[in-house]
């Protein structure tokens, strides 16, 4: 007679399930989300880099207070003193903390020259370059794209050639130089526009508008240039691709073709070089402020670095930094969204 035994083997188990591993987990998040969160993370450390460069001025520069506020006679504990009440004595890793985190607040510090808040002293001579610099990105946007567009249409017509003799030449012409030719032609010659001065867009716009024309056409035209030969470089590309033969061989219209496939897939170089420009457009405005008679931020920074006023000269780069990684986030931004290919990669 058989005997039942008894099986003592551990029953199976199903095994536990496995966690997500980072590439499927990666895969699950949407490509722009990612795009922006890893521009996000780089933007964040040039930001950081950047201050600690900005903050590192001071130590360069050997100054302090005592430099504007006691004469050449005054006792080392006079000095010792004075160091004492701006902070200066502090651990330098303190003081670069204590400065971010007034920045990350909207404090900009106080200047050793008259003991005033940069903020303060700022806030009106930046909305004066502000608004040379943003009439001269418009204007980089509306003549580049357009130029572009208008040469990559007509390529290798008489429009094309004369687009891209313009723009050659143009592209090579300093912003002083342009800047006192408009003067000499525009406000000089023609009396159509004031040579210098600046006036609130509170008095009109008209006005206001009067006033930016010269100086914001004078740091444009390397933008218009750059942006104008990189747009008719992309759109050629564009009606090179595949895409676009298959277009044509659905039936679509050219106009249906150009604005649906080709323009939005051949903007992307132009807009890449727009976020490269905007730097050299706040740094022309230094420049076009002198020749204008502008009381921008860049003739801020040079009074007060003749002075040896290093937090005010600190507080405009910061502005600057900040206005640069911003707008240079806003192209990635629209880069994505013409083209969301372009955040695979990420």
């Amino acid at each position: 007679m058989a005997v039942a035994t008894l099986d003592t083997r551990p029953a199976a188990t199903d095994p536990p399930p496995r966690a997500p591993s980072a590439r499927r987990r990666r895969a699950a998040v949407p490509a722009p989300l990612r795009f922006l969160g890893h521009s996000l993370v780089v933007f964040a450390t040039v930001f950081f880099l950047a201050t600690l460069i900005t903050f590192a001025l001071q130590g360069f520069s050997g100054l302090s207070p005592a430099h504007l506020q006691l004469s050449e006679s005054a006792t080392p504990e006079q000095i010792a003193a004075l160091e004492h009440e701006w902070g200066l004595d502090l651990p330098i890793l303190e003081q670069y903390g204590n400065w971010l985190l007034g920045i990350l607040q909207g404090d900009l510090g106080t200047s050793w020259y008259n003991g005033a808040s940069i903020s303060e002293l700022l806030a009106s001579r930046a909305i004066i370059s502000l608004s040379v610099a943003g009439l001269a990105l418009l204007m980089g946007v509306v003549f580049g794209f357009g130029l572009g567009v208008l040469a990559a249409v007509f390529q290798t017509t008489w429009a094309d050639r004369s687009i891209t003799a313009v723009t050659t030449f143009i592209s090579v012409m300093p912003s002083f130089v342009v800047g006192i030719a408009l003067v000499a032609i525009f406000a000089v010659g023609l009396g159509w526009l004031p040579s210098a001065g600046y006036v609130p867009i509170e008095l009109g716009v008209g006005l206001w508008l009067q006033h930016l024309w010269l100086p914001a056409l004078a740091i444009s035209f390397d933008t218009i240039a750059d942006v104008a030969r990189q747009m008719r470089a992309g759109l050629v590309q564009a009606y090179r691709e595949n895409y676009v033969t298959g277009a044509i061989v659905r039936g679509l219209g050219p106009r249906r073709i150009f604005f649906v496939h080709v323009l939005r897939n051949g903007s992307g170089p132009a807009l890449t070089v727009l976020g490269m420009k905007f730097p050299n457009i706040l740094g022309g405005a230094v420049v076009t402020e002198a020749i204008f008679g502008l009381a921008g931020f860049g003739k801020f920074a040079a009074d007060s670095a003749s002075r040896g006023d290093v937090p005010a000269v600190q507080g405009v780069l910061v502005v600057a930094i900040v206005l640069v990684v911003v707008f240079n986030l806003v192209v990635n931004v629209l880069l994505v969204r013409l083209n969301p290919a372009s955040a695979r990669g990420v």
